[in-house]
């Protein structure tokens, strides 16, 4: 009976120190950003919003991802290429085209991923590791959207003179 009490006691002590379960999230560090991204031909900055799982501890973490920029997940160094969400008013829709290699920092790695994955089915063609799953969420990017006023610069820029549209006709009587 004592041993189950002092059991108990060491339990309880175990809990309160926070280390048996969910501990407050860090702070966030500060990663890549949108404006890190290589510009495509269009002069349109894209960067890829993936969530990484490490297999062994179980934690899921979202990675950014800017096009053209390599970040690091573990042993794997990811490279999203291309990143592309469909309009809002268009089925759901997020594909990448990612290349991921699996390596010690400085070392070029053996690629162990390359192609296009997409975020409604995530099994379809993701990441085949045996420590690490890493599947597309989103993309962001400096595009305006539809509807938006355009950027500053281009709001300096000169415009042609569109002539008037007519008037309606009257209607016949």
């Amino acid at each position: 009976m004592k041993s189950a009490f002092a059991f108990a006691a060491l339990f309880a002590a175990y809990l309160s120190s926070g280390s048996a379960f969910a501990q407050p999230p860090s702070p966030p560090a500060a990663g890549p950003q949108l404006a890190d991204a290589v510009p495509d031909a269009k002069g349109i900055r894209r960067m890829a919003i993936l969530r990484g799982l490490d297999k062994i501890s179980g934690r899921a973490i979202d990675i950014s991802a800017p096009a053209g920029v390599p970040v690091r997940f573990g042993s794997l160094t990811i490279t999203a290429r291309y990143c592309y969400t469909v309009p809002p008013e268009e089925p759901p829709e997020t594909a990448a085209f990612i290349q991921i290699d699996d390596g010690k920092p400085g070392d070029k790695g053996a690629r162990v991923f390359s192609g296009w994955m997409f975020a409604s089915t995530p099994a379809l063609n993701g990441l085949e590791h045996p420590v690490y799953d890493v599947w597309v969420i989103t993309c962001k990017t400096d595009e305006p959207a539809p509807g938006e006023a355009p950027p500053s610069d281009a709001a300096t820029a000169p415009s042609r003179a569109e002539p008037a549209p007519a008037p309606p006709p009257e209607p016949r009587r």
